[in-house]
């Protein structure tokens, strides 16, 4: 299982890095303000969608469906549900797209509706959504291939999939001459990144002669479990968008600059959280509902807590920097060309709120596969949507007094909220069983963490001298320098735990 986190884990590190690299060359040529604030919006979009019909629903009601059906009776009848739903994905996500891009300006006034009192950023957040709208459609049918191909196995072409929507929207701007403006040429690149994804993961799947075809629905013991978990999937997937949905809303009532601010700053909140806590989750599921199949609860159990334990070690150094030192990371990743320092403060403090609630984000996917492998949707459900309740209330509440920071620290708090109903709800169930080895990983990572931030505190001063002669890229080289120091400190220290509370080091 390590092996296969790894490489979910690298492909997605690589998304994640080029990502900052296509986000870096936005701030740049955008900065923060109307451009960039109606291209965040028309990304958001059609992303948010995705999450509820594609990502989190479909996986948790595909994958132990699909898997259920291969283990029990053979790869012709996986392939024929894989197919049957793929029809069924195409029809009505092709219907929807085009009635969304026949009422643009409504779905814009609905959700972005402090736009509406600025008819420049109004009119070109429409114009840009309708271009990255189709994005959807091409990026859920993209879902449903990895998660055939994450059931089979194979996990490096989906993982390494984004990485095609993060060079495409870089060529695009690397050409934006061509387009009226910059935000233009950014929205084709997301969409024509779309056809390039499903480029990718149809040609994977040809190959291991998994690819789905296409076959005319019809309903048999497998589409009805399907879309038994599927409904409760959906709400609680839409539960999770409602929040991020509230995040647009509100931040367009804020001054023009936000909505980038928060962008930014959830840019790199997301690096750890799709490195490390959506590629264990990404392998756990499948893992976890092979062996419940063949009746190996224990195993199932075990795999989970080395999850755990591997996404919290790796974690921890994310959580210390957002927290100690956001303003040297927004800087460092961002302030050049059009953006400023101004847009690098505001930034910063809702990296530091995000921050808060990292260690609970990286532990949802794999808390959640405890329910999903069992094919229970309807209990994350529950939990979800009360980490949202608390998360919606909260924004209302600290959007005016913190801005954009007020928003990321309500998700934070939701995010909190979720994980400890989730955890509590599988311990009184008796489906999670935390082991020694779990409390000593925790205990080891805990007092890496403090050296981390030791480092980091006390060592930035001494940093800012010793660069302060350097014509330029000051805040890079103290990141770098930081960064250097603290990874050697917390490898040391975290090793040093580990043999010293005998944390075992094993294979899954």
């Amino acid at each position: 299982m390590y092996k296969s986190i790894l490489s979910v884990g690298g492909f997605t590190l690589l998304s994640r890095v080029t990502g900052a690299l296509r986000d870096m060359i936005i701030a740049a040529v955008m900065g923060a303000g109307l451009a960039s604030d109606a291209f965040f919006v028309a990304q958001r979009l059609p992303n948010h969608f995705r999450t509820i019909f594609g990502e989190g629903a479909f996986n948790s009601a595909f994958v132990p469906s699909y898997s259920g059906a291969l283990e029990s009776r053979g790869v012709d009848a996986a392939r024929s549900l894989a197919g049957r739903i793929l029809t069924l994905l195409t029809l009505t996500l092709a219907a929807f797209t085009l009635a969304a891009l026949a009422f643009m300006p409504q779905v814009v006034a609905v959700l972005a509706p402090g736009f509406a009192d600025e008819p420049e950023k109004f009119q070109l957040t429409v114009a840009l959504t309708r271009i990255t709208f189709p994005y959807l459609l091409f990026i859920t049918i993209v879902t449903l291939v990895s998660a055939v191909l994450n059931a089979n196995g194979r996990f490096a072409a989906a993982a390494g999939a984004p990485i095609l929507l993060n060079l495409s929207v870089i060529a695009a701007l690397l050409v934006a001459f061509w387009f009226p403006n910059a935000a233009y040429a950014a929205a084709w690149g997301v969409a024509v990144s779309g056809l390039l994804q499903l480029g990718l993961v149809v040609a994977d799947a040809a190959r291991a002669g998994c690819m789905p075809a296409f076959r005319k629905p019809f309903l048999d013991k497998d589409l009805r479990t399907f879309f038994r978990t599927l409904g409760p999937a959906i709400v609680g997937s839409a539960g999770v968008q409602i929040a991020m949905f509230a995040d647009t809303v509100i931040a367009s009532l804020l001054p023009t600059g936000a909505v980038s601010a928060l962008n930014y700053a959830d840019r790199l909140y997301q690096l750890p959280v799709g490195v490390i806590g959506i590629a264990a989750g990404t392998v756990l599921l499948p893992t976890m509902s092979k062996r419940l199949a063949a009746g190996d609860a224990a195993g199932a159990m075990a795999a989970q807590n080395r999850a755990v334990a591997f996404t919290i070690a790796l974690s921890a150094p994310f959580l210390v920097a957002f927290l100690a030192i956001p303003d040297l990371v927004i800087r460092a990743v961002f302030m050049r060309g059009a953006f400023t320092m101004t847009a690098a403060d505001e930034a910063a403090a809702a990296l530091a709120a995000y921050g808060v609630g990292l260690p609970a984000v990286v532990l949802i996917r794999s808390a959640v596969a405890t329910f999903y492998a069992r094919k229970d949707t309807a209990t994350p459900l529950i939990a979800s949507f009360s980490g949202i309740a608390v998360n919606v209330l909260l924004k209302l509440v600290l959007y005016k007094p913190m801005g954009a920071a007020g928003l990321a620290l309500a998700t934070a708090v939701g995010a909190w909220i979720n994980v400890g109903l989730l955890v509590t709800l599988a311990l009184r169930r008796d489906l999670l069983a935390p082991d020694s080895a779990l409390a000593r990983t925790f205990a080891a990572v805990g007092a890496a963490a403090l050296a981390l931030a030791a480092v980091a505190l006390l060592g930035r001063q001494p940093v800012q001298s010793l660069t302060a002669a350097l014509p330029m890229l000051r805040n890079e080289a103290q990141l770098l320098v930081l960064g250097a120091a603290g990874a050697a400190v917390y490898a040391a220290v975290l090793l040093a735990m580990f043999k010293a509370l005998r944390v075992p080091f094993r294979r899954a």
